[in-house]
């Protein structure tokens, strides 16, 4: 589990505590927040304000059918030619993608990457820093300019993936399954896509907390001394930044006003409550974290792993804080692998990659498409949050974005962190 958090994507609220892709704080705003693609094909009302916006259907006339599995070259890539033709350019030109922060349980990633290599065999795909942050992806991008270890594709938060299309750090390419993604899980120029998404959520070792902690109010209480912890820094970390606007959601703040929510994790910090400790596998099962706010899709694999260790485990979607959010994936320009980069992205949006997402515990942006077409089991349902939690996600705007993260940057240290 990677134990740096990427940066906060696009949100909504909630909080679940495992590591996550390259977790960057990123801020989020409400009035214009855009809704979140349904869990089911039928769009559900939206829950915001007049300005928020519905995703469009994810089905769209002409795609190939979601519920088959896609072989390299059925389909005509943007800029790529067909698959086949994409498959074979990577493997003439260096058959390597070079990954970066994608810990093995992080929206399981083990079994996605494992699936890109069966499906592309002869293409390597090592994964370098895995715990690392949206940040260090960004400064990976930089600092390794020109060198055959350059990240070819980057998974961060929105606020980080703002900075890389601001900094021209993203080649754009669209994707043979872009009429399935709704327009707010993708960047109108083509510089990132999202293929997945969560919720935050609690989760507890309740063989050390028998009585598991279910809304945020519940974490104010004295009983939990000692053991609530966030997966990293909101200033750094995207899952710690969800957690924060998910409880601010909840104590009357709004995607506009995070304030609320630094002051709920300052007064935890007062009462004793949260500890400096960082979530991670080893710490949630150890007992020094036994109370964990992080992504939803962390979960399915942090279960097991604690379960397989003896111990027993309880996961809770807070209704009084709902926030969800998005990790983008940018193909890296002038990267070294520019074929393969392109390759990895048509394998998470795949059907395989897709898959691997659910089983995971992730949303993902083609889910529409996948249910239509039957692709989907029961078991893989079961692995998602409520759907009814799943309708309210509001993703937040750039603006909002920017907003909640200086209010972070400014407010984080003197409040919580130093105080």
């Amino acid at each position: 589990m990677r134990h740096v958090n990427k940066t906060i994507a696009g949100f909504a609220v909630l909080s679940l505590v495992l590591a996550a892709c390259g977790d960057d704080d990123d801020s989020t705003g409400a009035a214009a927040t855009t809704q979140a693609p349904a869990a089911t094909t039928a769009a559900p009302a939206t829950t915001a304000a007049a300005a928020t916006t519905a995703a469009p259907a994810t089905e769209a006339p002409g795609t190939t059918a979601a519920g088959s599995t896609e072989a390299p070259g059925t389909t005509a890539a943007a800029g790529g030619g067909d698959l086949d033709a994409l498959y074979q350019e990577c493997l003439d030109n260096g058959a390597t993608v070079n990954l970066i922060a994608l810990p093995d349980e992080w929206a399981n990633y083990k079994g996605i990457l494992a699936s890109f290599g069966e499906k592309y065999p002869g293409v390597d795909h090592p994964v370098q820093n895995p715990n690392g942050s949206s940040q260090e992806e960004l400064d990976a991008i930089v600092n390794l300019a020109g060198q055959p270890d350059m990240p070819d594709v980057v998974d961060v938060s929105p606020a980080k993936a703002k900075i890389g299309v601001d900094e021209g750090l993203f080649e754009p390419y669209t994707p043979t399954t872009d009429s399935e993604i709704p327009d707010n899980l993708k960047d109108p120029a083509g510089n990132w896509v999202a293929a997945y998404y969560g919720i935050v959520s609690i989760g507890t070792n309740t063989t050390i907390v028998p009585n598991a902690p279910k809304t945020w109010a519940d974490l104010a209480k004295p009983d939990y001394e000692g053991q609530v912890a966030l997966n990293g820094d909101p200033r750094t970390s995207g899952s710690a930044f969800a957690a924060v606007m998910a409880a601010s959601l909840a104590n009357g703040g709004s995607p506009d006003d995070i304030m609320p929510g630094i002051q709920f994790f300052a007064d935890l910090k007062a009462s004793g409550n949260l500890i400096p400790t960082e979530v991670t596998q080893a710490t949630v099962i150890s007992g020094e974290t036994p109370i964990a706010l992080d992504w939803s899709y962390n979960y399915p694999g942090l279960k097991k792993a604690i379960e397989d260790a003896g111990y027993t485990v309880e996961v809770n979607f807070p209704a009084d804080g709902v926030y969800g959010g998005y990790y983008s994936q940018a193909l890296v320009k002038d990267s070294p692998h520019q074929a393969c980069g392109k390759l990895w992205i048509e394998h998470i949006l795949s059907n395989e990659g897709a898959l691997g997402y659910l089983q995971g515990g992730a949303m993902v942006a083609r889910y529409a498409a996948l249910d239509a077409a039957g692709a989907i089991s029961e078991a893989d349902k079961a692995n998602l949050p409520p759907a009814d939690l799943l309708a309210q996600v509001q993703f937040l705007t750039e603006e909002q974005t920017a907003a909640a993260d200086a209010a972070i940057q400014a407010n984080w240290g003197p409040m919580v962190a130093d105080a």
